[in-house]
């Protein structure tokens, strides 16, 4: 999910949700990061031959990232709402 996306999901929860979910999913999103650099491998992974590990944030949410060298990129935050095969991996 590019940033201006992830943006309109904030927007989302904000609108639809209110501040409170907005800021719990902030802040469960801040949570994985800080998992995610200490533990890198900690997502199953979904795409063995690109690398392509996935990580349920909350249960609406899966986190896709892969590790490159000493970095990690993130490369969606898929909706597990969405029919699987708009699963981008």
């Amino acid at each position: 999910m590019p940033i201006r996306a992830l943006t309109g999901f904030l927007e989302y929860l904000q609108s639809e949700w209110g501040e409170t979910v907005t800021r719990a999913f902030v802040r469960r999103t801040y949570e994985f990061l800080d998992l995610l650099a200490e533990f890198p491998e900690i997502g199953s992974l979904e795409n063995p031959e690109k690398q392509i590990r996935g990580f349920v944030l909350i249960k609406q949410v899966t986190v896709f990232y892969i590790r490159k060298n000493d970095s990690i990129v993130l490369l969606n935050f898929y909706d597990n709402r969405q029919k699987p095969m708009n699963k981008k991996k």
